[in-house]
């Protein structure tokens, strides 16, 4: 939670931004399927889940319900992973949920928010941002995206950022290469105030240091401005991203953005932080202008159907064309275990393993392969996913 922003409203200024961004229909008609009663009944199950400390039954519990959520969207147990860190005398754990591109699937979107509370139940800090994180991955799961996009549950926000902070220490600046990321979109505390009029959402941007990624972020919160007024009926406030869980990112020289919401509450870090306090209509905007900014900044496809998309259970083999080898991107398979074939153009197979679903990533050498044109076939008990591949 970011607290008293109001006495920097001197700063803050209306945007009504246009860019050469326009209304996209088949964007548009997903947002449409935001659910209002998605959105109030996660509101309630998590604010009936208890105080989120580090070290309670009731974080743990969260964090379990978020991971049934996400499998009852359709990801599955490979897509999701934990990824624990030490905060205290306490374990806790970040959850994190990736959905591979189909074009440029080793660079993400990371779309996040803390489900960590202090003193109370935090349905709105963060609550509310969890309940839109949730309703984006719902709404995007099934829709093809060129770039990658992980859905990130942080815990330890409160604490001082160090669920996020680790993240960026342990994850992303330990992949060999270095996790190569687009956008960090952090959504936290968006649930306004009940009895006021809440129609418009901060967007944050980066303003602090290092500050050669400023220019990026400015670029990317002017998209963002757009994307709400494009696909949700709010008005738009222009602010300045500080204490939360995109700052570590930010501190690595990521682009961010974030949403706040503009009426601030006053039940903040309190055992009153209920959804009675708060305006469930809001977080249902809110949502609509997350999916259509994360549709966007993500670019999912307007020419690939979702029918042929999961005709194929996700499933994709990258890079490609390639030279030594390449992914198998396993999808939404939930077999417990798959073979792999490489058939070249005079039908012989040249190239057969075995791969584990519970892996979402396997990697297939082939180095040793003459340059040319193969068929790529993943096999399960019942089904067959083929693909060509080219190897350079």
């Amino acid at each position: 939670m970011k607290l008293a922003k109001g006495f920097v409203i001197a700063f803050l200024v209306f945007v009504n931004y246009s860019f050469s961004q326009t209304f996209i229909q088949s964007y548009a008609n997903i947002v449409a399927q935001t659910s209002q009663t998605n959105i109030t009944t996660n509101l309630t199950e998590f604010e009936a889940l208890g105080v989120k400390r580090r070290g309670t039954v009731a974080l743990d519990n969260t964090l379990n319900w978020l991971k049934s959520k996400y499998l009852s969207y359709g990801y599955t147990a490979s897509q999701i992973v934990e990824d624990p860190f030490t905060n205290g005398a306490y374990t806790c754990k970040n959850l994190i949920v990736t959905k591979v591109g189909t074009v440029y699937p080793n660079t993400y979107v990371i779309i996040c928010g803390h489900y960590d509370s202090l003193n109370g139940s935090g349905t709105n800090d963060n609550g509310s941002g969890v309940s839109t994180i949730l309703e984006v991955a719902r709404l995007l799961q099934s829709v093809p995206t060129e770039y990658s996009v992980k859905f990130i549950n942080f815990s330890g926000e409160e604490d001082g950022l160090i669920g996020s902070q680790h993240y960026v220490s342990s994850v992303v600046n330990s992949t060999t290469p270095k996790l190569n990321i687009k956008l960090v979109f952090n959504i936290d505390q968006v649930g306004g105030v009940a009895g006021m009029t809440n129609n418009t959402i901060t967007c944050e941007r980066d303003t602090g240091n290092p500050s050669t990624n400023n220019a990026a972020s400015t670029t990317k919160t002017n998209e963002l401005i757009t994307c709400v007024g494009l696909y949700s009926p709010l008005n738009t406030l222009l602010s300045y991203a500080y204490a939360s869980d995109y700052m570590p990112f930010e501190d690595n020289n990521e682009v961010i953005t974030g949403f706040y919401e503009t009426n601030e509450t006053t039940h903040g870090h309190s055992a009153t932080d209920l959804l009675i306090n708060m305006d469930p209509v809001y977080v249902f905007n809110v949502a609509k202008a997350a999916t259509g900014a994360m549709l966007h900044f993500a670019v999912a496809s307007t020419t690939l159907s979702e029918n042929s998309y999961n005709e194929d259970f996700q499933v994709s083999f990258f890079p490609n064309p390639t030279n030594d080898f390449f992914n198998v991107n396993m999808g939404t398979l939930t077999d417990e275990s798959c073979r792999f074939y490489l058939i070249d153009i005079n039908g012989k197979v040249v190239l057969e393993k075995s791969v584990s679903s519970t892996s979402q990533i396997e990697k297939v050498g082939v180095n040793n392969l003459p340059k040319g044109i193969y068929l790529a076939n993943l096999e399960t008990k019942t089904k067959t996913i083929r693909k060509k591949i080219v190897i350079q």
